[in-house]
């Protein structure tokens, strides 16, 4: 349960990614810049963070990615199912970088 406390900042942002950042598409062009540029990008940044100041979780990941889910019928379609597993592998390697990085950090001092 402290390890899920522990996601919930995390999780939050990833929820204010997933469900505010659409709401800037206007078009194609900004809704591929969003869903392949943006949302991966803080996907990542905010995995890392967790990774460098928790620890590698690949529960994270899976929250991640079904913190997505809901977006498929809110705001985009069947389509966009292949970003669920995208998100999820992409948090996975932030946290798993993050979770390295923290852990050389600790041996040097």
């Amino acid at each position: 349960m402290t390890k899920l406390k522990g996601m919930l900042p995390f999780l939050a942002g990833m929820l204010a990614v997933f469900y505010l950042l659409p709401l800037l598409v206007r078009d194609t062009g900004s809704g591929m810049f969003i869903l392949l540029g943006l949302v991966p990008l803080c996907c990542f940044v905010l995995a890392l963070v967790y990774g460098l100041m928790r620890a590698f979780s690949p529960l994270y990941a899976l929250f991640c990615a079904l913190l997505f889910l809901p977006t498929l019928w809110i705001f985009f379609n069947e389509s966009a199912w292949i970003y669920i597993p995208a998100y999820g592998v992409v948090a996975l390697l932030g946290s798993g970088i993050g979770a390295l990085i923290a852990k050389g950090f600790r041996r040097v001092s």
